[in-house]
Formats: C-alpha cells, structure tokens, sequence
C-alpha cells in the first residue's frame, strides 16, 4: 500500500528529483515535464532543463508536447467511445468502414481484418521505421504520420493497402500503423474529420484543452531534440534519426505539428500537455466516466493477445491501445502486474498502475531517451522506491 503523508511525498520529490537533475546533468534530456498522482491527488509535478535551450527558453508546466504515439491511446480511447455508443464494434469489419481499404496476405487473398485487429495491433501491418532501408513501406511511399509526406490520410492508406499484409490478422502481434486506420474508421463512422472526432469523443468532455492535432499555442510548444554527443541537438525540419539496429529509423518533421494541412495521424500526430494527459489516465483509472463505460477500459486495459511474443515488451501483453503488464519479474520492473505503459518517439513515457492508484506522465523534448533510455527505467524505480519505502 502506498503511503501518501507529508514526509513520504518529500521522499517521493526527492528521488525523482535526483533522477531529472542528474539526466539533465548528464546531457541526455534537455527538458522535462514530470506529473505524479495517487488516488487522483496530485503529489508531484515538476517542469525542469529548457523548452527551448538555444533561445534560453525555460521549461514551463504547461508545455505543449508532440505526442507521436501517445496519441494512439487517445484515439483508441475516441474509437471505443463509439463502441460505448453502438456505433461500432470491435469486431466489424474494416473493410465495412473503409470499402477501399483492402489489403491483401503474401499469397494475394484478401484479408479479414477487424476493428479489434487494429487496435491490439495483430493486423498484420508495420511501420516503415520498423523495416530495413528501402523496405516495401518505403517503396510504397508510406508515411509513420510523423514526417511531412504531403499527402490525405486517404492516400496513406491507400499506399499503405498496397503492401502485402506480413502476417494472417491476428496470428501475431507487432506494433503498428494501425491505429492510423483506425482513425479513418473514426471518421467514416462520425462523418467527421478525426479531429473534430476526437474532440468531441474525448478532449472536450474532460477538460483537456490543450490537445490536438495542431498546437493551440506555438509560443508553448517545446523545441524537439535528438540525443547526440556530447549534447542533444534540435531535430531539422526534415530530420532522420536511427532505431534499432537493421531498421530504417525514424522520418521525423517537427513543424508538422503547426501545419493544418499534414493529415491527421491517429498514431502519432497529436500536440498536448502533461497535465491534459494526466486527466485522461486519470478518467480511465477511475472507470472511464463520462467517455466510457466500466466494461470497455476492463478491456482495454487487459491483455487481449494472449501469448503472442512482444518484440521488445518482454514481460507485456496489449489490451486495446496500450501494453499490459503480465509478469513483473519478466519486464524487470517494481509495476504492479496489470500496470498499463506507453511511450512516444519524441521522448514520452507513461503509466498507469492501477493496484496503486497511480499514475505517472514524464513527457520530455527529447528523442529517444525520453522513450526508451535509461531515464524511463530510473524514473519508475524513483516512484516506487519513494512511494513504498
């Protein structure tokens, strides 16, 4: 059990604090927004290094972020606020929303794909950061929704429908452009551009004013950086940066999120603040009132792929949108079994730990530390060790 008195909340300042100040120290972020909250009381929050470090800008708390994959469970959480309405269902077909949108397996039979498929990400789909240099996303001209390709969501797709499926929907599990698809059934079923879906669906409802597909404020949007030595640099305006070892690596264009007229990426394409995330994780927490009935974030937040192997979660499963946390002692972390988790290219982590009764968002302007580095791992072990002990 947690203990949220006056003295362990100063413990808990203390450890996180340490790891933000020596991770800054160490040049590996240039900025940070950090929010902790129990029982839906905020008990730490902390904007920390610089939004802008070539302008002597400093970081402030309602700092406007790229999202890139914290949107999915935004848009995850506006698909199934549709299915809460019976104006979807996870098992319809896509190709009863998107009749264009027929991809086809290796052998050339068309595919049965779900709207389940999409959002457990076994639709046998990819993301072209995923595959090697001038991989079959690459040839087709696919855009990950994180670069400036000039092109409709419906072209993406249309390119994306292209490219063989890699496996039979729902055999495996890889991490995906799905929920980009997804949002074009989002559309179809609202009438509606993604953006105005998601507002109505999700944002507006629960205050979050600061989330969109476009920043609502560019004097609040950070600078985006990349990890380089001996200092992160500011990513170009058309920028590259490497991945896992063989891939293609990520395609990023950061003044994407000031052009109304790049379409919107249900994956990777949102601009918000730590706050407003907060309040969605918040709201889901707590049962999901007034997005989503009770039953529908027990789903999303259960692992629905069963023993389909995670490519790089070991100790993971996926519910709807997000990771589930299977096996504490596999995924080497102090979670709760059940924990849900996330990140974002741009350098966000979150999660949600629901036996505990919180949640954590760390959003930084830096890629890829802010994901994957060292510093996700030091700042999860920094709540439990302040929280517990």
């Amino acid at each position: 059990m947690l203990h949220t008195n006056k003295f362990s909340t100063e413990r808990l300042a203390g450890r996180i604090d340490e790891v933000i100040d020596r991770t800054l120290a160490d040049k590996r972020l240039v900025g940070a927004v950090i929010k902790v909250a129990i029982d839906g009381d905020v008990v730490y929050s902390r904007a920390a290094g610089y939004a802008d470090r070539e302008m002597n800008r400093l970081m402030r708390e309602d700092a406007l972020f790229r999202l890139a994959s914290v949107t999915k469970p935004i848009v995850t959480t506006a698909a199934l606020a549709l299915v809460g309405q019976g104006l979807l269902k996870l098992n319809d077909r896509v190709d009863h929303w998107l009749p264009n949108f027929q991809p086809r397996l290796q052998n050339g039979e068309l595919a049965l794909l779900t709207v389940r498929h999409l959002m457990t990400h076994t639709a046998g789909l990819t993301y072209r950061f995923f595959q090697e240099e001038n991989g079959s996303y690459h040839q087709a001209g696919v855009s990950d929704g994180m670069d400036q390709p000039g092109i409709s969501l419906e072209e993406n797709l249309i390119r994306l429908a292209s490219v063989p499926l890699l496996y039979t929907p729902g055999t495996k599990w890889k991490y995906s452009i799905a929920t980009d698809v997804l949002g074009a059934v989002i559309e179809k079923v609202t009438g509606t551009p993604l953006s105005e879906a998601v507002h109505s669906l999700v944002t507006k409802p629960i205050g979050m004013s600061d989330t969109s597909f476009i920043a609502i404020d560019p004097e609040r949007l950070t600078t985006a950086y990349t990890n380089e030595v001996p200092e992160p640099r500011p990513l170009l305006e058309h920028d590259s940066i490497p991945f896992l070892e063989g891939t293609a690596g990520f395609r990023l264009s950061p003044r994407r999120a000031l052009d109304d007229t790049a379409y919107p990426s249900g994956g990777a394409g949102m601009i918000g603040s730590a706050d407003d995330f907060l309040v969605l994780l918040e709201t889901l927490r707590n049962g999901g009132a007034p997005l989503l009935p009770q039953s529908l974030v027990h789903e999303m937040s259960t692992n629905q792929i069963g023993d389909l192997p995670m490519d790089f979660w070991p100790g993971r499963g996926f519910g709807l949108g997000i990771t589930v946390l299977k096996d504490p002692v596999l995924a080497n972390t102090s979670e709760s079994t059940g924990t849900w988790r996330m990140g974002g290219t741009y350098g966000h982590s979150w999660f949600v730990d629901p036996d505990q009764r919180l949640s954590v968002v760390a959003f930084t302007n830096t890629a890829l530390e802010g994901m994957s580095g060292q510093f996700t791992v030091d700042l999860c072990d920094a709540v439990y060790d302040g929280l517990n002990k």
